[in-house]
């Protein structure tokens, strides 16, 4: 087994456990914590692929400000311990058939994809070469540029949201 495979599932495994505990979490702030943690493990995962910009993006942005933002959110909050109740009915009779059916659907979905075209021969609009960040930088602000104001309008806004509700009246 050489090295990157190796490495693969050790990161793959810290990412599939960081999502467990994130799941089973009974405080936000672990929660949080450990979706940071996933996040971490995916940037190492992107940068085995050798996209090294997308891995440097997945720490400074989502790592990084995304989550000191839900952190900051949750201690805003005061969020406690997770009061815990017991499972509805709802749940139990319809979740469980959906999982169900999910993850077939999932598993015959990849292995019909294992038998496709490689991507390069199903779309012929590929670039012929890798490109580069500045590319893909003046790409991103000049084509997009009023998407990507307009998303940190909104985050902006949320965390005007959350300081509102958090107030506490005197």
């Amino acid at each position: 087994m050489t090295l990157p495979i190796l490495l693969f599932f050790v990161f793959a495994g810290i990412a599939v456990g960081g999502a467990l505990s994130l799941i089973f979490a009974r405080e936000p702030i672990h929660s949080a914590l450990a979706l940071i943690l996933v996040m971490v493990a995916l940037a190492v995962l992107y940068l085995l692929m050798g996209a090294g910009f997308i891995s440097a993006v997945q720490i400074i942005v989502y790592a990084g400000a995304i989550m000191v933002l839900f952190v900051f959110v949750i201690m805003l909050l005061n969020a406690g311990v997770e009061n815990r109740t017991q499972h509805s009915i709802m749940a139990r009779w319809l979740g469980i058939p959906l999982a169900v059916f999910l993850i077939g659907d999932l598993a015959y979905w990849m292995a019909r994809g294992a038998h496709a075209l490689p991507l390069a021969e199903r779309s012929g609009s590929l670039a012929a070469g890798p490109v580069s960040t500045q590319d893909l930088s003046l790409h991103l602000f000049q084509s997009y540029l009023f998407p990507f104001e307009i998303t940190s309008i909104l985050i902006l806004i949320a965390v005007l949201g959350a300081v509102v509700l958090a107030r506490r009246e005197p």
